[in-house]
C-alpha cells in the first residue's frame, strides 16, 4: 500500500503585529463605517454579517485614537508624533503611550506625494532603513493596497464605498479584504491613521 503523503502544517501568522487572535486561516472582509462626530467614537468595524467587532474612540480635536473591542477594552491607542515631517504616528498596546508598550510606526515616505505612500517599521525595525509594510494608496485614498515589505506580496486591500445612503447620513464606509493570517487589527489601525493624514493638513519639522 502507497503510503499516505505528510500533512501539511498550517503556515504560521504572516503579519501577527498586534495579536494571534487577530489572524484567521480564511480572508476576513471587513466594513469600516466613519461616521462624523464630535463625540468620539466615530469609526465602527463590522465583519460581513454585520456584527461589530470594534470601535475606535477619540476627539476629533486630539492627537489620540484608541481601537477598542467590542466591550470597550482598548486593544491599540494610536498617537500622532506632532511636528513630524514625515507626519509620523506611533501605535502602542492598550491605552498606552509607553516605551515599552510601542509596536510600530506608521509615516510617509516621502515628504511631497501624489498619491500617498507609507512605510510601517515595526517596534524592532529602529535603524528604519527597510519598511516592514507598505501601502499604497490611490487618488485621494479611494483605495489602498498593503503590501509585506517592500515586495509585491499583497496582505490585504481596501476600497471606498460610494452610496447616496452614506452621503446623507454623513459617513464614509470602506471595504476591506484581509488576507488568511493577516492581522486584521493592524490592518484597521493602519487605515484610522490613513483616514487622519487626509484629514491633517500635518507639520514640516523634524523627522
Amino acid at each position: 500500500m502507497a503510503a499516505s503523503p505528510p500533512l501539511s502544517m498550517p503556515p504560521s501568522p504572516m503579519a501577527a503585529v498586534v495579536g494571534l487572535q487577530f489572524c484567521t486561516s480564511d480572508n476576513m472582509v471587513l466594513t469600516v463605517t466613519k461616521k462624523f462626530s464630535f463625540s468620539g467614537g466615530y469609526f465602527v468595524i463590522s465583519d460581513a454579517n454585520g456584527t461589530i467587532l470594534m470601535k475606535v474612540h477619540g476627539s476629533p480635536f486630539s492627537s489620540r485614537r484608541v481601537l477598542c473591542d467590542a466591550t470597550g477594552t482598548p486593544i491599540i491607542s494610536m498617537r500622532d508624533k506632532r511636528f513630524s515631517m514625515h507626519q509620523r504616528w506611533n501605535v502602542y498596546r492598550g491605552d498606552s503611550k509607553h516605551q515599552r508598550d510601542f509596536l510600530f510606526t506608521v509615516k510617509k515616505t516621502h515628504i511631497f506625494q501624489l498619491n500617498t505612500e507609507l512605510g510601517v517599521f515595526l517596534a524592532g525595525n529602529t535603524a528604519e532603513q527597510h519598511c516592514d509594510f507598505k501601502i499604497e494608496e490611490s487618488w485621494l485614498g479611494r483605495s489602498c493596497t498593503f503590501y509585506l515589505g517592500d515586495s509585491n506580496t499583497i496582505i490585504a486591500q481596501m476600497s471606498r464605498q460610494f452610496e447616496i445612503r452614506d452621503v446623507l447620513l454623513g459617513r464614509d464606509t470602506y471595504r476591506v479584504t484581509v488576507y488568511p493570517n493577516v492581522d486584521y487589527a493592524f490592518i484597521v489601525a493602519v487605515i484610522v491613521i490613513i483616514n487622519e493624514l487626509h484629514r491633517s493638513s500635518g507639520s514640516n519639522s523634524s523627522s
